[in-house]
């Protein structure tokens, strides 16, 4: 492992004289307002150099400014900064303040959040049944791709990536080719009757819920029942709550939008609000799943690869 600019070794027992000054000018550059880039170029120009001999870039000088030590400090379990035991060569003020600039910089080079058609359970993994989440690609665009398991098992298998824009334009495509059939906006209507009798349900389960969740309070509180029972009925209840309330939050979009009276469908759909949208794509699917491609880079649909399990419109069931 090389060692930190600024130090004599691994260590970090001693500072390298001949590095501190240089670090120290890096540092106060960048709290000036220079870039990280600006900061390499005049650090190379002046003949610093790293200290494996290489010319400082953007990326080098960043993790630079990003590690504790070069202010003697370190993150403890918590995240929290704390004396790590040997010297440093800048301040701990000024390695909270480059730190600050870091975060100031990240927010104002983010991308703007997207706004994704097929989440929280619209579309899932082909593979293994696992709810597709939107997540930008390396690239910085967005997409979708089933998470891979964490520490703790949660996650799917990790193998389903697709760019956003390709699957939300399929999608609509096939959306406004259903709306473009005789008789559907009767049907619709007829579904977000039914839709609205569900909304109904589901508030009162919410209701319930709530009224069981004081139940167990208070038979806790009279002793009635153990910590155990009560941990495991809080538990449980909570994960209704969490699950009855995104299913109605989905199901008053899916009642309340309106076609109106657009004549241009495809022109209605690209300017659609995204609830709009999210609500019909709800109304019309009662799942979409997205398979792997055959190869990496594909930037078609290939015959299979999405699958979309169409909802009976007339009848709908309690599957929201």
């Amino acid at each position: 492992m090389p060692r930190l600019y600024g130090f004599e070794d691994a260590s970090r027992r001693r500072l390298r004289d001949d590095e501190v000054d240089p670090l120290r000018q890096m540092a106060s550059r960048a709290l000036e307002g220079q870039s990280n880039a600006d900061v390499a170029v005049w650090a190379n120009g002046a003949g610093y150099r790293g200290t494996l001999g290489g010319e400082w870039k953007d990326a080098s000088v960043g993790r630079l400014f990003r590690n504790p030590a070069i202010a003697g400090l370190r993150y403890d379990d918590d995240g929290e900064l704390v004396d790590a035991g040997h010297p440093g060569a800048i301040t701990r003020e000024e390695f909270v303040r480059l730190q600050e600039r870091d975060q100031s910089r990240k927010k104002a080079d983010a991308a703007p959040p997207y706004d994704y058609l097929l989440v929280d359970g619209a579309c899932t993994c082909g593979k293994c049944t696992w709810a597709l989440q939107g997540a930008r690609t390396n690239a910085g665009t967005p997409g979708y791709r089933c998470r891979p398991k964490d520490k703790d098992g949660r996650g799917g298998c990790g193998e389903v990536r697709m760019g956003a824009e390709l699957l939300e334009d399929y999608v609509g495509e096939n959306v406004v080719a259903e709306l473009l059939k005789p008789g559907i906006r009767k049907q619709i209507l007829k579904a977000q009757e039914a839709v609205r009798a569900q909304v109904e349900k589901m508030k009162t389960s919410i209701e319930d819920l709530g009224g069981r969740r004081i139940e167990a309070a208070t038979l806790y509180g009279k002793r009635q029942i153990s910590s155990d029972a009560f941990v495991t009925a809080e538990r449980e209840i909570t994960a209704s709550l969490k699950d009855t309330r995104n299913r109605l939050r989905y199901a008053e979009q899916m009642a309340n939008f309106s076609l109106g009276d657009a004549k241009d469908l495809v022109r209605w759909w690209n300017t659609a609000p995204s609830a709009s949208k999210r609500a019909i794509t709800r109304l019309f699917f009662e799942n979409i799943e997205v398979f792997p491609a055959s190869a990496r880079g594909i930037r078609t649909v290939e015959p299979g690869r999405v699958v979309l399990h169409w909802r009976k419109l007339p009848g709908l069931s309690d599957g929201l």
